[in-house]
C-alpha cells in the first residue's frame, strides 16, 4: 500500500490532484510538496490534460505547512539548509501551478490557511463553499508568509493583501471573493455541481487560446510574479531562523500563548 498522501487521476481531459491527509488537515510535508510538484509538471506537459483540479479530502482544504515537521527540522544541526530547500520547493510548486499552460482550478470545501493559501492563489480559478475561510496566521507563529506575498499582491489590492498578511485574521470566502482571492462561492451542497459546470465551460474552449490567454496574463498583470517568488525564497528561509520563529512554533505545538521578545 502506498504511503502517498496525494491521489492523481486524469480522465476525459481533466486531471484531479487530491491531497488526502484529512487527519492532519492536509498539512503540507516536504514529501507531499515534492509529489505535488512532480505531478503538476507532468500534467502541465500532457497535451491530453486540458484542465487541472486541485482539491482535498476532509473538512479542511489545507492547514499550511506541517508544523510538527518544521519543529523536527528546527532541532536538526542542518536546519538552515533544510529551511532553504523547503522554501525553494514551495516556490517551485507555486511557480509550476501559476505557469501551467492550462486552467488550474482550486476547489475549497473548507478552510485554507498559511501555505495552503499560496497553493490556492497560484491557481487560475478558485471555487469555494460558503463555509470556507482564508487565513495567514504566520505572524502569530513568529514567521513570515514571504512566498505567498507576491501571489497575494497579484490577486488582491495592496490594501487587501496587507490586511490579511498583518492581522492574521480569517476572512470568509464571500469576503475573499470581494478581494479577488476567490471567484465563486456556493453552498457545500452545490460545490460539486458548480465545479462540473466550470469544467464543462473550460472544455468547450480552445486549448491553444487558453494557453495564450494565460501567457498574456503573465506578461502583463503578472509580469514579475515568478521573479518575486524566487526572491522570496531567501526571505522565507531567513524568517525561520529568528528567536520569534522558534518561540512561535513551540507555543503553537504546546497550545499556549507565545512570549515575544523585544528587538535588540
Amino acid at each position: 500500500m502506498s504511503d502517498s498522501h496525494l491521489c492523481t487521476i486524469a480522465q476525459h481531459g481533466v486531471a484531479w490532484l487530491t491531497m488526502n491527509r484529512p487527519e492532519k488537515r492536509n498539512a503540507l510535508t516536504r514529501t507531499l510538496l515534492a509529489e505535488l510538484l512532480v505531478d503538476v509538471r507532468k500534467l502541465a506537459a500532457n497535451s491530453d490534460v486540458r484542465v487541472i483540479v486541485l482539491n482535498s479530502t476532509g473538512p479542511v482544504f489545507c492547514a499550511g505547512m506541517d508544523l510538527a515537521e518544521m519543529q523536527e527540522v528546527a532541532q536538526s544541526p542542518d536546519a538552515e539548509d533544510f529551511w532553504q530547500q523547503d522554501a525553494q520547493l514551495f516556490c517551485d510548486l507555486l511557480t509550476a501551478l501559476f505557469t501551467a499552460p492550462k486552467p488550474v482550478i482550486a476547489m475549497l470545501q473548507g478552510p485554507v490557511l498559511a501555505g495552503g493559501v499560496g497553493l490556492v492563489l497560484a491557481c487560475d480559478l478558485v471555487l469555494a463553499a460558503d463555509t470556507a475561510f482564508f487565513s495567514l496566521p504566520e505572524p502569530r507563529r513568529g514567521i513570515v508568509a514571504s512566498i505567498v506575498t507576491p501571489l497575494l499582491a497579484y490577486r488582491a489590492t495592496a490594501g487587501g493583501a496587507s490586511s490579511l498578511l498583518l492581522s492574521g485574521e480569517r476572512i470568509a470566502a464571500t469576503r475573499a471573493r470581494e478581494c479577488g482571492l476567490c471567484h465563486d462561492v456556493v453552498s457545500a451542497e452545490e460545490l460539486s455541481g458548480r465545479l462540473e459546470e466550470l469544467i464543462a465551460a473550460l472544455l468547450t474552449n480552445s486549448p491553444q487560446a487558453l494557453a495564450e490567454t494565460k501567457r498574456q496574463l503573465m506578461v502583463t498583470a503578472g509580469a514579475n510574479v515568478v521573479q518575486q517568488l524566487e526572491a522570496a525564497v531567501d526571505a522565507s528561509a531567513a524568517a525561520r531562523k529568528t528567536t520569534d520563529a522558534r518561540e512561535g512554533l513551540a507555543a503553537f505545538l504546546e497550545k499556549r500563548s507565545p512570549h515575544w521578545q523585544p528587538e535588540d
